[in-house]
């Protein structure tokens, strides 16, 4: 063996041991290197040693005779295979009228109803000429600041103009029963959850591979059915109580459980309460429009012998009511990933659940059967004992133990003193911006606006009714019934949906009739003049219900605000 085999061999084993372990650039330094330590002849001989190119030796030679410090990357800046963001600048934008076709103006794309996964945009920007990886579109979704986001809850959706107004009235109803020591609770049903082995959301410890089976189908059991909690948060003393229900979510329902909440927790907190306060959402079975809500409230009420306040939230608002984040969502976290087996494993785990703030939870169960379709007649609505507040008197109500009039009745005779009658109404009583729905000097201006334009219009129909001009001076023959600033305040009486036609007939001394025809006169003019009146929130049958929404009472706080 001569001495140049023997040293290829000894180089060989050398790079066969070191080079697998060193990156590109570092190979090329290490192989240049022994070839400048052979001297002549050292390029070809590491190269056929090592089983590579001459002109990679070569390259690693002159890197080093170059004195370049260390690069700190295996590759020069700019070396390397290029980006198709770089070869194709246009495939940028095309991602991005795929992924944004609202924005980017391509209502269009093929994508538009179906999933934007980085595979399907890699093939559909592959069919329009554009070849990429979906590795290489997640890469440059990420540049452009986007990520995998799931959808939030956050737009609200129409909202009521007195929506902040409800909720100021709504905190100062509480700090007020508060600071007398009444009671006050925030009611509401929490989800209707189905009872059997089905699955609940949540994960719990579990053995490995062994987790808890459930079935395969949410298909309600027929025997089992569903439980309806129906739950009492009392704000102050931080305790929930939920009244488990087994039939129908009825207003019938919802009172049935603050009435055990009242006789098993409420009276005893509570010895010396008079008056409770009740915060509702706006539908439901505690809805503000429920009627049996109000006439089944108003039994309990007589029965406790408490005047029972209802605030109901605004709608659209539910998610604010204290109950939910207060009470319902650690009942949900307790019995997470654990399946209702029965009405009694749902009331145990409610009974069970508890917080670091001290919340404790009682629960019961409720097997009585709840009709629904029950029928409330007008006669029964009006004869109920309630009082509906200045400001929005449909969300805000008060029912009293006995009839507010019978009441005044009974402590007049106790004092010997005759019971006054209501106010007269006038016609400046009933220009009250309550009633309106605007100021008093706003209300002058638009009747002086209208004035002109509306006797013009009457003498023009006179005219078509009689077929040829006056023959008598204005001012003289019949009179009309309703002045041109009554027939104004009539129409907007009647556009604010406080009253019928009949009653305010009875308001203005005149019939149904007139009051129609006054609207059909008065509206188009308002229109003409762009004036738009908003309906109100309270509605009255008779003149009295009027003029006692018009009675200053102390009771109430009023809100200087017109709906």
């Amino acid at each position: 063996m001569s001495g140049s085999d023997g040293q290829r061999i000894v180089l060989a084993a050398k790079f066969e041991a070191i080079l697998p372990h060193l990156d590109e650039r570092q190979r090329r330094l290490l192989i240049g290197a022994e070839a400048q330590s052979l001297g002549h002849g050292g390029i070809r001989a590491v190269a056929r040693a090592a089983g590579v190119r001459e002109a990679t030796v070569s390259a690693g030679v002159r890197e080093l005779d170059a004195g370049e410090v260390p690069l700190g990357r295996i590759r020069r800046p700019g070396a390397g295979r290029k980006r198709v963001v770089d070869r194709n600048p246009a495939v940028r934008e095309a991602l991005l009228t795929l992924v944004e076709p609202d924005v980017r103006g391509d209502p269009m794309s093929p994508l538009r109803w179906t999933t934007k996964s980085t595979r399907k945009l890699a093939e559909q920007l592959t069919r329009q000429g554009h070849r990429i990886c979906a590795d290489t579109v997640g890469d440059l979704l990420r540049e452009e600041g986007f990520s995998l986001q799931s959808n939030a809850k956050t737009l609200e959706g129409k909202q009521h103009p007195d929506r902040d107004a409800q909720f100021h009235y709504l905190n100062q109803q509480a700090r007020e029963h508060q600071d007398c020591g009444a009671p006050v609770i925030s009611v509401d049903t929490k989800k209707k959850e189905l009872v059997g082995a089905f699955k609940n959301n949540g994960r719990e410890w579990e053995p490995r591979g062994e987790p808890v089976r459930v079935d395969t189908h949410d298909f309600p059991d027929r025997e089992l059915g569903r439980a309806v909690p129906y739950g009492i948060y009392d704000i102050a003393a931080n305790t929930g109580w939920v009244n488990v229900g087994t039939d129908h979510d009825t207003a019938s329902f919802a009172v049935e459980s603050i009435r055990r909440w009242w006789n098993g927790a409420g009276q005893a907190t509570y010895p010396t309460a008079g008056q409770l306060l009740i915060t509702a959402d706006a539908g439901g079975s505690n809805g503000y429009r429920t009627r049996t809500w109000k006439t089944e409230l108003a039994r309990f009420a007589a029965e406790a012998g408490l005047a029972v306040t209802v605030c109901h939230l605004p709608p659209g608002t539910s998610k604010w009511n204290r109950i939910e984040h207060r009470l319902f969502s650690h009942i949900t976290m307790n019995w997470r990933g654990r399946p209702l087996t029965s009405h009694e494993v749902i009331v145990e785990s409610i009974a069970a659940t508890t917080t670091k703030t001290g919340l404790t939870v009682h629960a019961e169960l409720d097997t009585n059967p709840y009709s629904t379709g029950i029928q409330v007649s007008d006669d029964e609505i009006a004869a109920l004992p309630i009082t509906r507040h200045r400001f929005h008197g449909d969300w805000n109500y008060t029912l009293h133990p006995q009839h507010p009039m019978d009441a005044a009745m009974t402590e007049s005779t106790s004092k010997q003193v005759p019971t006054s009658r209501p106010p007269r109404l006038t016609r400046r009583s009933l220009q009250d911006p309550e009633l309106t729905g605007m100021t008093r000097q706003r209300l002058s201006e638009l009747i002086d606006t209208l004035t002109p334009a509306l006797e013009v219009q009457r003498e023009q129909v006179l005219r078509t009714r009689r077929g040829h001009e006056r023959m008598v001076a204005p001012g003289t023959g019949a009179k009309a019934k309703l002045t041109p600033a009554d027939r104004i305040l009539a129409t907007v009486l009647h556009l604010r949906k406080l009253a019928a036609m009949d009653l305010l007939g009875q308001l203005f001394g005149v019939t149904a009739m007139t009051i129609s025809r006054a609207k059909q006169e008065v509206r188009p003019l308002l229109e003409a003049h762009g004036h738009h009146i908003n309906a109100s929130t309270a509605r009255f049958r008779t003149p009295a219900d009027v003029a006692a929404f018009l009675a200053p009472d102390p009771t109430q706080t009023k809100v200087k605000k017109t709906s």
